[in-house]
């Protein structure tokens, strides 16, 4: 696991997804990788994708929970596209239940690291996506 810190864009996968945002004119790859998260399997990769896609929904509610050099295109697309559908606040808070619930890979990977961490950082997270 590629991963410097528990916030949502602190990890390999979640920074690279983050970057494909750049060519994004609409919400499309943010539902696309909250559903992922729903359909299952749910290996790390695309819980880490559901958790950054997650924090991109809270940035559109001006309730971003992390705001650094990892985030950039999120801000830039977020300043392009505009605030979320409203549907899209529900399907994220569902997301960040599946990508970090107990049958999750990601959560079975930081419950072997240090999950405080990890769990103070998407406690906030769902906070801020709940208002």
């Amino acid at each position: 696991m590629g991963t410097w810190s528990g916030e949502p864009f602190g990890n390999d996968g979640a920074a690279d997804w983050g970057w494909e945002l750049d060519e994004a004119a609409d919400w499309q790859p943010v539902r696309r990788a909250l559903n992922d998260a729903l359909d299952g399997p749910l290996d790390a990769d695309v819980a880490e994708t559901a958790v950054a896609a997650a924090e991109v929904v809270a940035h559109g509610l001006g309730r971003a929970t992390q705001s650094d050099a990892y985030t950039t295109s999120v801000a830039a697309f977020v300043a392009r596209v505009g605030a979320p559908p409203g549907d899209l606040v529900a399907l994220a808070v569902a997301a960040l239940g599946t990508a970090t619930g107990p049958d999750s890979e990601l959560t079975e990977l930081w419950n072997d690291a240090d999950p405080t961490e990890w769990r103070d950082a998407n406690a906030v997270l769902e906070a801020a996506l709940r208002g």
